[in-house]
């Protein structure tokens, strides 16, 4: 017998939720407080979805769609309101000002290589890159920023230079969870997206994956995978820029969207159950 839509929905579920729950408990989140923020999203999400449908979020309704009792949405309305926008303005900064670097061409060298800046001043100074690209954050804090995660060096008392070619937080682990929340977002919400039957095309969504690789390979595909994602990405970051407004003001055109690619890697050791359930395909491929 075939397993149900739910049975298959819910063993989905149970393996989004596992990679999850080590994450949360490695940070001391408990279960209740796992289950507050549960309650707390499933309840938002029915609201949005029935201002969506056009219909009257009452406590009722809210109630009935969620499977909690009335009280129960009461008390998640008036009082769990998780919030990271702090860290999603931070990182939002430090991203534009390295993004900017890498594309402007005032701070860039006639070939095109991200040059190495005075600290303050003006013209092509770093104080006058964050000024462009960061709002009116003081340069020196971004600069603290940037230097504390690795991304740039000071070389001498008043100059500094681009090491990476991407803002990636390595030291601040707000900073990386707040990644966690964005990124895997956008990825389900792909994966939703084209669940749906609906006139609307397809979210892209791709992954190329092999199962029964020596450990020998491993440090080579790393290493082509960050290159060539890396310059796919660059690519896509050049042609973004100037489409979007916050980079060229002068841009035309109605609504305002969000669009992007991420790209990430996946490694792991491949367990004996997961031998026992024989190869996974080569290559997983969806709409």
């Amino acid at each position: 017998m075939k397993n149900s839509k739910h049975q298959i929905l819910a063993a989905a579920v149970a393996r989004i939720l596992r990679p999850l729950i080590r994450i949360l408990l490695r940070n001391g989140v408990s279960y209740g407080t796992f289950a507050d923020i549960a309650r707390s999203q499933f309840v938002e999400v029915a609201r949005r979805e029935s201002a969506i449908e056009g219909r009257k979020a009452t406590i009722s309704r809210l109630a009935v769609v969620t499977g909690l009792t009335r009280k129960e949405v009461n008390r998640t309305l008036r009082r769990f309101h998780p919030d990271d926008r702090s860290s999603a303005d931070r990182y939002n900064r430090a991203a534009r000002v390295i993004s900017g670097w890498r594309r402007d061409r005032d701070f860039l060298s006639p070939r095109g290589r991200p040059l190495a800046l005075s600290i303050g001043g003006p013209g092509n100074s770093f104080q006058e890159l964050v000024r462009r690209y960061s709002g009116d954050i003081p340069h020196r804090a971004i600069l603290d920023e940037l230097s504390a995660e690795g991304a740039v060096l000071i070389s001498d008392p008043d100059r500094v230079r681009l090491v990476e070619r991407a803002y990636v937080p390595k030291a601040d682990e707000s900073m990386k969870l707040h990644i966690l929340g964005v990124d895997t977002a956008y990825l389900i919400d792909a994966i939703g997206h084209n669940l749906q039957t609906s006139d609307t095309p397809p979210k892209f969504q791709r992954k190329v994956l092999y199962d029964n690789l020596p450990d020998d390979v491993l440090p080579e595909f790393r290493r082509l995978a960050r290159n060539y994602s890396q310059k796919l990405l660059e690519k896509l970051d050049r042609w973004l820029s100037i489409r979007d407004r916050d980079a060229n003001p002068g841009v035309r055109g109605d609504g305002r969207n969000i669009a992007g690619l991420g790209i990430f890697y996946i490694e792991e050791p491949v367990s004996d159950d997961e031998a026992d359930e024989g190869p996974a395909p080569h290559s997983v491929k969806r709409p």
